[in-house]
């Protein structure tokens, strides 16, 4: 199947890229900047992710978004620290300090107008089971009324598809590790880089130290974090 991949530089993206590529052809990643304070550090990573593969990146500029947020994604404010007990019990704050109105469902609706003017059949994004639990549009529930959105709004049809629906993050990782995607430049962090590197105290982060220590292979990526 042809795709287009909504390529973020994070985890869910990176390993959704590769198993895109493993299973069709990647017409075009897109990365979007919507103001996040975390982009240059998302598009380095998405960028190189792309280059290695041989496949078309372009970012898209949302600047209107940075009108309508106010959260320390934006920069304005900053992060609560957490710890992986309020992660585990899906503290509130925690995704009013995150949330961007609308934003994935946009993502999505940018990725199937890229999709159909192409000739992609799908929107690969990188959606999970475990975020879904505090991020409704990470959710199976989501990606399903927006296929059904795009029944009417494509006229070819474009399908959301993620391989990574279904799985936690410690299972997203290992499904990285199976097929070989490049998790080595993943950049899964809510802040700016620190001299490169993911702050690693942040939700994104946390959850993403977690998962290498659960598959055993965090002291091979203990470097990209700052802490």
């Amino acid at each position: 199947m042809k795709a287009v991949v909504l390529l973020s530089g994070g985890l869910d993206s990176i390993v959704n890229f590769k198993c895109a590529l493993d299973e069709g052809e990647i017409l075009k990643a897109l990365t979007c900047n919507y103001g996040q304070v975390a982009f240059e550090g998302e598009a380095r990573a998405a960028s190189e992710c792309a280059r290695r593969y041989g496949v078309m990146h372009e970012i898209v500029d949302l600047g209107f978004f940075r009108r309508l947020v106010n959260n320390p994604i934006a920069g304005d404010g900053k992060l609560k620290p957490v710890s992986h007990a309020d992660i585990r019990a899906g503290r509130r704050s925690m995704l009013e300090e995150t949330w961007v109105p609308n934003r994935n469902a946009l993502l999505v609706a940018v990725g199937a107008a890229f999709a159909e003017s192409l000739g992609a059949g799908e929107v690969v994004a990188g959606f999970n089971l475990e975020e879904a639990g505090l991020y409704p549009d990470n959710s199976a529930e989501f990606v399903r009324r927006m296929n059904a959105a795009l029944e009417i709004s494509t006229l070819s049809g474009v399908r959301v598809k993620s391989y990574t629906l279904e799985l936690n993050k410690k299972e997203t990782v290992a499904l990285g590790i199976e097929n070989g995607a490049p998790l080595e430049v993943v950049y899964s962090c809510y802040e700016a880089p620190h001299e490169g590197r993911m702050c690693g105290v942040c939700q994104s982060c946390m959850r993403l130290k977690a998962s290498f220590d659960a598959n055993g292979v965090l002291d091979r990526y203990l470097g990209r974090f700052a802490a």
